[in-house]
């Protein structure tokens, strides 16, 4: 196969060439999104590994609308991988998961059987006591790993269903202070199972 006529064949140029742009921004968006997420996170050594190679392929693919100013399909695929790759980046950063939240409970309810299960499951719990506008209040004040939110979220809800809470990402937690959870290990000994908190 001559590689030379290939390369400058119209199928190449109009059809191959577009995919390659598309796909390479779709992996260095996505590369891009995750050393944000590990900036934010304080992971040090990640993060420039992912910028070396975010800005190692999107070199590539400017190299290559440079050399192919007149052809609107590479600019078509460039602009669709960049939106797609931010697609892609936010569903791997919710894969991913990484890091420690707080989740802040506010709650004029007996909070009892909702504190028996953060205990239950060996998270580190505060409660204060607070005044509302029209009530007093409970504030619960728990750190979990973000993995963890899904399950503890439908915890409040079906214990205290009526409870306000937010949830705040935190760059560093001493886990010598907090006790955060091995999910894998309550697995085993059958802490997750939340049927018996209903």
């Amino acid at each position: 196969m001559d590689w030379q006529a290939f390369l400058n064949s119209h199928t190449f140029t109009f059809i191959i060439l577009p995919i390659l742009i598309f796909c390479s921004r779709i992996v260095d968006v996505s590369i891009g999104t995750m050393r944000v997420i590990f900036v934010t996170k304080g992971y040090r050594w990640l993060a420039p590994l992912c910028g070396f190679f975010e800005v190692f392929i999107w070199l590539i693919a400017m190299t290559q609308i440079m050399k192919n100013l007149s052809n609107v399909f590479c600019y078509v695929a460039y602009a669709g991988g960049f939106a797609t790759g931010n697609f892609v980046g936010m569903f791997i950063e919710q894969y991913m998961a990484l890091g420690t939240v707080l989740i802040r409970i506010i709650t004029k309810n007996e909070a009892q059987e909702l504190l028996d299960y953060f205990k239950a499951h060996n998270y580190g719990v505060t409660v204060v006591d607070a005044e509302g506008l029209f009530d007093k209040v409970k504030i619960i004040f728990t750190v979990i790993k973000r993995v963890d939110i899904p399950s503890v979220i439908d915890s409040i809800k079906k214990l205290n269903p009526q409870a306000f809470y937010t949830i705040e990402d935190i760059r560093f937690v001493n886990e010598d202070s907090y006790t955060l959870r091995n999910p894998i290990l309550e697995k085993k000994k059958g802490l997750l199972d939340i049927r018996k908190w209903k």
